[in-house]
């Protein structure tokens, strides 16, 4: 299993993370500008990867105020869990994302970089966003 993480922490209660993570509605706002097609609910994602690939993710659980699983909601190119982790101190909340991929080697070598650069660019739209409300 590949695993990569991009922490990052944003001047906002756990609370007001917590409501923009858990409506995947707003996951929209946080994507790089390589993924088109989006199409979303509170609970699912649909969307296409420049060049790669059609997905469709969904929450598979949300433990308020500290952490939402996302899980593919129909067969993906291989088996993947997104996870935001969230740890609050008051005003302040550390954000981790974490993509947890099983990759073999060949996959390894080609995706893993473009997923840190997914998920570094997620972390830190997610606080540009929230610090400037």
């Amino acid at each position: 299993m590949t695993n990569i993480e991009s922490k990052i922490t944003i001047q906002k209660p756990v609370a007001d993370v917590y409501q923009f993570l858990a409506d995947l509605n707003n996951h929209q706002q946080l994507m790089p500008e390589n993924i088109y097609n989006w199409t979303s609910t509170t609970d699912e994602a649909r969307f296409t990867i420049q060049n790669m690939a059609k997905l469709a993710l969904k929450v598979s659980n949300r433990i308020e105020n500290q952490e939402i699983q996302i899980i593919p909601a129909e067969e993906p190119p291989f088996a993947m869990e997104l996870k935001w982790i969230l740890q609050g101190d008051g005003d302040n909340t550390v954000a981790t994302h974490q993509i947890s991929a099983d990759l073999n080697m060949m996959m390894k070598m080609l995706v893993s970089g473009p997923l840190q650069k997914l998920a570094d660019s997620e972390t830190s739209k997610l606080a540009e966003i929230l610090n400037n409300r």
